[in-house]
């Protein structure tokens, strides 16, 4: 009875904290439980969620990739320039936007793939190359008066339903079907199992590399765009540091940074609950600079909490075998 209580705690560890913070700061402030505060939560998470969509691919086949905050203030910026700039409608600038993160993504793929570097490293190189791009095409000013029919993207909303949440929860469905029901997503399991196994079994682990990092491309173009749209203007300081919020949430949810494992609905309640945090410590009083600390802390909690839940399947794996 013991095993089975620890083992139903070790599963539901996450959506459990998720429902006390939204109960404990209930409790403090009164206008935290309310529908226009969540329905804040979730747009402004909206995009952190699709961008950590895109990590997740990465993180569970064994890679990582730092540079998706750049990734999106360089994609944000082009975009933006290709309407007020080169006076391109904005389906064609949405369009040169979403290629613009593939290519980003593939050329992070295929330098680690070529150069034969851990991704980590890879990106960390890439992500200060993109930032030099960003601020030199920007000149380092901001963009304005972007398109109304753009900025509804981000700002509107259809049936009191904000439209950038009905692009996450569309991003969530595909992403999840196509990791849980599709041969690809059981590929990019097998990669972050065991890479050399997967080889064995007949992978093309290169090209499943590169394809990992553009769907990840692809999904942090999405979200940059998206936040360029409910801003309504874009600088080369757009998206900066989601990397960061990305990877914590991943691992808060259940991604493990050694690859093969994790959900997306684990992800999203990561960043909801990076959200709900964020949320009730500004209705608490507390300024931007106790969210870092708290965020940072968080982070700390779910590698611990990784690690923990790695060794408890170890010794169960060792006592079946015993």
């Amino acid at each position: 009875m013991k095993m089975n209580f620890a083992a139903f705690v070790r599963k539901y560890t996450i959506p459990i904290v998720f429902i006390c913070l939204i109960v404990l700061f209930s409790l403090i402030k009164k206008e935290f439980f309310s529908i226009t505060n969540f329905k804040n939560i979730l747009t402004q998470q909206s995009y952190v969620i699709i961008a950590s969509v895109g990590l997740t691919f990465i993180m569970i086949s064994g890679g990582m990739d730092l540079s998706i905050g750049y990734q999106m203030s360089l994609v944000g910026v082009i975009t933006a320039i290709s309407m007020m700039w080169l006076s391109l409608p904005p389906p064609v600038a949405i369009l040169i936007g979403l290629l613009t993160g593939i290519i980003l993504g593939v050329v992070n793929g295929v330098a680690a793939v070529k150069l034969k570097v851990h991704p980590l490293i890879i990106t960390l190189g890439t992500m200060t190359i993109f930032q030099g791009i960003s601020y030199i095409i920007s000149k380092s000013n901001p963009i304005f008066g972007l398109p109304d029919g753009f900025k509804s993207l981000g700002q509107g909303e259809i049936f009191q339903v904000p439209i950038c949440v009905l692009f996450m929860i569309v991003v969530v469905v595909v992403a999840s079907f196509v990791l849980n029901k599709t041969y690809f997503g059981r590929y990019v399991y097998a990669l972050g199992s065991n890479e050399e196994a997967a080889h064995l079994a007949g992978l093309n682990v290169n090209l499943t590399k590169i394809l990992v990092f553009a769907i990840c491309g692809f999904f942090v173009a999405i979200s940059s765009i998206l936040l360029v749209a409910r801003s309504g203007s874009a600088t080369s300081a757009i998206g900066v540091g989601t990397e960061f919020t990305g990877m914590t949430a991943a691992v808060l949810g259940g991604v493990s940074f050694k690859g093969g494992s994790g959900k997306i609905g684990g992800v999203v309640i990561g960043v909801l609950i990076l959200g709900v945090l964020s949320s009730g410590m500004q209705i608490v009083g507390l300024g931007t600079y106790p969210q870092y600390i708290a965020k940072g802390l968080v982070l700390l909690a779910a590698i611990g909490l990784d690690n923990y839940q790695k060794n408890a399947k170890l010794r169960e794996a060792e006592k079946k075998l015993a």
